[in-house]
């Protein structure tokens, strides 16, 4: 291996590497993807939805051979109190055809799409830990392994290491993020026999729900997950760093604790614990997102930030992002051009898609979930409403408008007053619609 040239090196096996690798193997390139596991896919931990859209422009009908698990078609909103709960649930057909999303195992998945590009003719070079960039004055010119004479040589090197990127750090574009822009995600694998699964979701067949729920967190910034897979349920939390290091309590306590809501209780109950695991999740969104693109090389994936933590999307943006990465090789390739002008190309192609266009718009989401309002949003609000719903819907003799003023003054004491509550929803009003 001690010197050997690729038109491009991809450095990372996940959906964003994957992709890229992918691309460019498909357009004749010659392509090496390098992953430090012992396959794409064993370092991974994710939730997981995986969408259909950016995935299908790459794989056309992929769902009919990929490994995934239940075809969602409901996803759940749910707002919880130490007892209770609200709940937004949506079902229709129309998930199912043409079909949005599935729940899916990244161990399984990721070593499929690797496998792909591996057929269209990209190398794999796994077991495999990048030390270094190989740089001739400000230009990338390939990578150095932790292999011996493990230098490889390439036009390009697509950085797709993940969001600890030491790769990025390494040119100086990704710093060590912020404790409030990261979240802790912990998961566990619960198994649960299929009919019990179907019956107590209320599924039939290969259907699958995703459910996401908010508060009870410990009055911490989080976000929680429950997901149906063919024998088993993934469910986690998202804790914000900063939260978890000022209250000094780990986040499998967080997980811990929400297990025991009376509801969530209900739906694992008899299950067997089979995984746990940990991972940190981008949370920064647009304004983390370092410069894409340099004299040799291009960044993607969750390296690059590319998460909306709004709507739960991370594993589209970064198959996305790997695509257009790939892209902009193959037309950087035929022109014989691997400096930043023409690799610029791909920030382009980045901004003019919804990678760009989705965490533009809710670039002030960070603000809100980093600010005071917080401690409203996550900790006092989903009591209120429960609350407050539960008051609305007895029958004891006081009259529908008594209740809707005592819910108004219920958010408003929650908000700290009336200005408080307007500044709050403007606040939050503003930060998704930039």
């Amino acid at each position: 291996m001690a010197e050997e040239r690729f038109d491009c090196v991809v450095v990372g096996g996940g959906p964003a590497g994957a992709a890229a690798a992918y691309t460019m193997a498909k357009a004749g390139l010659k392509v090496a993807l390098i992953d430090r596991g012992e396959f794409p896919g064993a370092k991974n931990v994710f939730g997981g939805v995986l969408f259909r859209s950016q995935l299908e422009d790459l794989l056309p009908e992929f769902w009919k051979e990929a490994p995934l698990e239940r075809l969602i078609v409901e996803e759940r909103l749910m707002l919880l109190d130490e007892q209770g709960m609200v709940t937004l649930s949506h079902r229709n057909p129309g998930f199912a055809d043409p079909p949005n999303s599935w729940s899916a195992m990244r161990a399984q998945f990721d070593a499929w799409f690797a496998g792909k590009a591996e057929k269209a003719g990209a190398v794999p070079v796994y077991q495999t830990t990048v030390t270094e960039l190989l740089q001739e004055g400000d230009r990338v010119v390939g990578v150095r392994t932790d292999r011996e004479d493990g230098d490889l040589y390439a036009d390009i090197v697509i950085v797709a290491d993940g969001v600890n990127s030491l790769l990025g750090k390494a040119l100086g574009v990704h710093r060590e993020w912020q404790p409030d822009e990261v979240s802790l995600g912990v998961k566990e694998i619960i198994h649960l026999p299929r009919n019990v699964i179907e019956s107590r979701f209320n599924l039939e067949g290969n259907e699958g729900a995703s459910i996401e729920f908010l508060g009870d967190t410990l009055g911490m910034t989080g976000l929680g997950f429950l997901y149906t897979n063919k024998e088993s349920i993934s469910i986690g939390v998202g804790i914000m760093v900063n939260d978890l290091q000022k209250a000094r309590v780990k986040p499998y306590a967080v997980l811990d604790h929400v297990k025991q809501h009376p509801y969530i209780r209900k739906l694992i109950a008899g299950g067997e614990v089979e995984e746990y695991a940990a991972h940190l999740i981008p949370e920064g969104g647009f304004h983390s997102m370092p410069p894409l693109a340099g004299n040799g090389w291009m960044i993607c994936g969750d390296a690059a930030q590319m998460v909306n933590a709004v709507n739960g999307e991370g594993t589209n943006l970064a198959v996305l992002s790997g695509r257009l990465a790939g892209e902009t090789a193959i037309l950087a390739h035929v022109r014989g051009d691997y400096s930043l002008g023409m690799l610029d190309h791909y920030n382009e192609s980045i901004r003019a898609s919804i990678v760009f266009k989705d965490l533009k718009k809710y670039s002030g989401i960070h603000g809100l979930l980093s600010g005071p309002e917080r401690r409203v949003l996550f900790g006092k609000l989903p009591g209120v409403l429960n609350e407050s719903i539960s008051d609305y819907m007895s029958v004891n003799g006081i009259t529908k408008e008594e209740k809707q003023k005592m819910l108004i003054h219920q958010l408003r004491d929650a908000a700290g007053g009336n200005v408080e509550l307007l500044r709050l929803g403007l606040k939050g009003w503003r930060a998704i619609n930039r």
